[in-house]
């Protein structure tokens, strides 16, 4: 029987016609309630630090910056790469590191080199804009005395010593 019944073709009419009105609805209301609901702003951009005296060695540096205004912050995104004096210096490799404070140390970087740094805060709501950009330098790496070379008498004494740095050294200190 089912399967008769599968076979044959059914053809309904409705008697009366589906009448839909046409229904304009407000949600001014709604919006203004969602409105009034208490939202955290996207946090301002923060402010970098300069480098301060003595926050790098040859391989890392601290970088510091703070956030001038009562703005919920969940963390941080600090950016950095090396500054290149390079018309390619776009195609430097560009770092980025998630912090929960206003400060990082960041490590593994190449002695006696300039490194331009940026920050973003992160809340909720989303991403504020870039602080402006700051160049901190790592500090050079120790000279090679050559020990061959060194020559000495009564009241002088001749050292010299080689850098390893492919930056130029502002000044050395010698310590006797």
């Amino acid at each position: 029987r089912l399967e008769e019944f599968l076979k044959k073709e059914v053809d309904l009419e409705l008697s009366t016609l589906p009448d839909f009105e046409e229904r304009v609805i407000d949600f001014s209301e709604v919006e203004q309630q969602m409105n009034s609901i208490n939202t955290i702003p996207a946090p301002c951009a923060p402010v970098i630090n300069p480098q301060a005296p003595n926050a790098a060695t040859g391989t890392s540096l601290r970088v510091c910056w703070g956030l001038f205004s009562d703005d919920t912050v969940e963390c941080y995104q600090l950016c950095y790469k090396p500054v290149s004096n390079e018309r390619h210096s776009e195609e430097q490799a560009e770092h980025t590191l998630k912090v929960k404070e206003t400060y990082c140390t960041i490590t593994n970087l190449l002695p006696n080199t300039q490194y331009e740094f940026w920050v973003s805060a992160l809340n909720a709501s989303g991403i504020s804009p870039p602080s402006e950009r700051a160049v901190y330098v790592t500090a050079p790496s120790p000279p090679t005395i050559k020990s061959k070379k060194i020559r000495s008498c009564e009241n002088a004494a001749l050292v010299c010593w080689e850098s390893g740095d492919i930056n130029p050294v502002d000044s050395y200190m010698v310590e006797l």
